[in-house]
């Protein structure tokens, strides 16, 4: 039985505890949510070690970390590094983007490791076995990436992205639209170009109901994949993006009828202005579905800086709904992330979430920074590096800028003028 399935029986799990307690709600309040399909917990029956999160309408925002192998970079024992750093972090789960030769060992080393759900994009892995076999990825079968797709659900892998809603009809409308940047989405790349080698509709959405049956077995949570992400600015809630959006509503509801826990994902590049529309037309359409955005990044022309960009554009998507962000590394754009970039793309996206929360008046997120500010009020170093989203660089950063301090609670910003100091002594 799936999360959703316990869920509408009236039946609290193990999982729907757990992620209860982590929220500081009552455990009813999840089992409501994910009966109603509007909160998801990512938790296949087979990855043993898994620390639950629920992600979706009531609860803190939660942030992803990718990272993962290619045929030009396969040191698996770095990207179990990069896993390390993510969780430590404070990342809520991770994506496994492998596409390399390595790619099956890779999420069987990170599912071993990883405490978070885990998520991937099966057409990866049927594209990475076609081409082994001597065949181009067009001419991969049906059968072979259905096979994938249970192989890892039986792995254990918690949630895939899968783009169900590039069909013929939204390949149209993208001829018709003349975009900037087309595909950028890889693993829509794939589909649309054997779909329009085959003259054949997209078997995700095909055959839909083979993948509700896979899904609903195993309890995997689907990621609807949106194919027509926009790549730039320019390209931004065009009709190809809204027309897949509306075929992912109707899958939405499909999903829910067969008791599979369902997620959309949302647009990558978009300006300010459009981000709360797109997130509302989201929520209004897929009925309050989980929405997992990629930032959004709010300017084409930040690369090095888009972890910025993306935290911009992802703390106006979550305050006006969204409930999970994808994070972007100061590498996007450029290449694979190192261990730097994986922290600070989770860092900025943590900031961007919490800064959300507080928007949306989430339970608890206020508090915080209520506290970080009396810690400030009293001169409290160790109380404000406790409350700091990265309590190590704030600790790090403390000792380095103050090495010539003279009066040690202040900071060598003010030094002996503390304006904290000088106002407490006369009130």
């Amino acid at each position: 039985m799936t999360q959703i399935t316990q869920a509408r029986i009236g039946k609290i799990t193990a999982e729907m505890e757990k992620a209860a307690s982590l929220e500081s709600v009552k455990p009813e309040f999840i089992r409501q949510g994910i009966a109603e399909g509007t909160i998801v917990i990512p938790a296949n029956i087979n990855h043993n070690q898994l620390q639950a999160r629920a992600f979706g309408k009531g609860l803190t925002t939660k942030v992803n970390a990718n990272f993962g192998t290619s045929e030009d970079y396969d040191q698996i024992e770095k990207e179990l590094k990069k896993l390390k750093i993510a969780q430590n972090a404070g990342a809520d789960a991770i994506m496994d983007l492998s596409t390399g030769s390595k790619i099956k060992l890779t999420r069987q080393k990170i599912l071993a490791a990883a405490q978070l759900p885990v998520g991937t994009v099966p057409i990866y892995q049927a594209a990475v076995k076609t081409i082994e076999s001597g065949r181009s990825i067009v001419e991969m079968t049906v059968d072979e990436l259905f096979a994938v797709i249970e192989e890892q659900a039986v792995a254990g892998v918690d949630f895939i992205t899968v783009h169900c809603g590039l069909t013929l009809e939204t390949l149209r409308h993208l001829k018709a639209e003349g975009r900037v940047t087309d595909i950028v989405s890889r693993g829509g790349s794939f589909m649309a170009a054997w779909m329009l080698h085959n003259e054949q509709e997209n078997p995700l959405y095909q055959y839909y109901e083979r993948l509700l049956e896979i899904c609903f077995k195993y309890d995997v949570t689907l990621s609807l994949g949106d194919g027509l992400r926009p790549g730039s600015l320019a390209d931004a809630t065009d009709r190809a993006q809204i027309h897949e959006l509306l075929i992912l509503a109707e899958l939405v509801d499909q999903a829910r009828a067969a008791e599979v826990q369902v997620m959309v994902e949302g647009p990558g590049h978009v300006p300010f202005d459009q981000i709360e529309t797109n997130i509302k037309l989201q929520k209004e359409l897929c009925k309050d579905a989980p929405f997992y955005v990629l930032g959004p990044l709010v300017t084409d022309i930040a690369p090095g800086y888009d972890h910025i960009t993306a935290a911009i554009g992802g703390t106006l998507a979550a305050a006006a709904g969204a409930d999970f962000l994808c994070y972007v590394t100061p590498a996007e754009h450029i290449g694979l992330p190192d261990l730097e970039d994986v922290k600070a793309g989770v860092i900025a996206s943590k900031i961007a979430a919490h800064a959300a929360d507080i928007a949306k008046g989430v339970p608890g997120a206020k508090a915080r920074d209520r506290e970080m500010a009396v810690a400030r009020k009293n001169l409290d170093w160790e109380k404000q590096i406790e409350l700091a989203i990265d309590p190590a660089k704030l600790k790090k950063s403390r000792a380095e800028h103050n090495q010539t301090l003279k009066e040690t609670t202040a900071c060598t910003m003010c030094g002996s003028y503390c304006a904290m100091k000088i106002v407490a002594a006369e009130l």
